[in-house]
């Protein structure tokens, strides 16, 4: 490969990074010094919009609802278990693959699973906003339940599991790589409000937070990061394109956020930090990792990109783990770094009076 051009890619492909216009952008500032590191990027894109593709897995039996928003059953018996996944992309990779499933792990190990699924907003909810996904949804579910649960909240799930737990007594909460204090971010914070600056009016007159607007968030933090993980795949055996299939097209996917939600995200979280300076409040209630009633477990990793360690909530029983922000929950490290010791600590929980 000579000069700045570009091999030609798939003309509409099915698959890949969302928005690509901006990928394909950051991919040529990324690389402006090396053709060599271009190339395989771009070998390992085509690879990835080539690859197959295998059926989606089961969801989960539906047993209650609040509007768009369900709860569906992983099976299991014993104590509830609610796992409250990010607002932010789907929650498949709770459930990846047969032998990469944390719901069905936790099923397995005694517990009955539970998750929400947030379901795809109309513009005519561009209203609602964060907190009102916590009173007007996530609190009814918890409600709905014969025994108050323990929420186990993955990525900005935990943050609102958090807020859950203030409002309804709960057995405890689990936070995975849950954000916090938004103010550890504040090398990206420039640039995901600059992002958020030009994204907002067409953001506006939808009413929606489109996923191509979050993922380019996502790529403000780490870009020379997402392109190397495309590089590397240039040479990558079968099973590791199997994988990274799975995980990508789970990272370019998901339901857009309501205008309210994403504007709350951006502007009183990630701009104001109002979690970690102690200023965020729903109804009047001070929302308080801190303060909640019952016991709290926060797993973070050393080496996220997306959730820094210094992010978290810092509540309760910490542990910090090596895996990335999504192996963790996958990767083949989690289950002795995440899965036992979660459930190991469910287990050991007292029944709430």
């Amino acid at each position: 490969m000579t000069g700045g051009s570009v091999p030609p890619l798939d003309a509409a492909p099915q698959h890949g990074p969302r928005p690509l216009p901006l990928f394909l952008s950051m991919l040529r500032s990324e690389t402006a010094t090396s053709h060599t590191r271009r190339a395989a990027a771009l070998t390992g894109l085509r690879r990835y919009q080539q690859a197959p593709r295998v059926p989606p897995r089961d969801a989960g039996h539906v047993i209650a609802r609040q509007g768009r928003v369900s709860l569906r059953d992983h099976g299991g018996s014993g104590r509830p278990v609610l796992v409250v996944p990010s607002l932010i992309n789907p929650p498949a990779v709770l459930d990846l693959s047969e032998d990469r499933s944390l719901l069905r792990w936790l099923a397995a190990a005694g517990c009955r699973v539970l998750m929400v699924d947030w379901g795809a907003p109309h513009p005519d909810e561009r209203d609602s906003d964060i907190d009102a996904h916590v009173t007007e949804a996530l609190v009814p579910l918890i409600k709905s339940l014969d025994a108050p649960p323990v929420l186990v909240g993955y990525c900005l799930g935990g943050t609102l599991a958090i807020a859950a737990a203030t409002l309804t007594p709960v057995a405890g909460v689990a936070l995975l790589a849950t954000p916090w204090r938004f103010g550890a971010y504040a090398d990206a914070r420039d640039g995901v409000a600059r992002l958020w600056h030009a994204a907002e009016p067409s953001c506006a007159a939808l009413g929606l937070v489109p996923v191509e607007v979050l993922q380019a968030g996502f790529w403000q933090l780490d870009p020379a990061r997402t392109i190397d993980k495309y590089a590397r795949l240039a040479t990558a055996d079968a099973p590791t394109l199997a994988q990274f299939t799975l995980l990508e097209d789970w990272a370019n996917a998901g339901a857009p956020l309501t205008l309210a939600a994403g504007r709350q995200l951006f502007e009183r979280f990630y701009a104001a930090d109002e979690p970690g300076h102690g200023s965020w409040r729903i109804g009047g209630r001070l929302i308080d990792p801190a303060a909640l009633g019952c016991p709290v477990l926060d797993i973070a990793s050393a080496t996220d990109r997306i959730v820094p360690v210094a992010s978290r909530a810092a509540a309760g029983t910490q542990r910090t783990v090596a895996a990335g922000h999504v192996g963790m929950i996958v990767g083949s490290g989690a289950r002795a770094a995440v899965w036992e010791p979660l459930a190991d600590w469910i287990s050991a929980l007292r029944a709430p009076t």
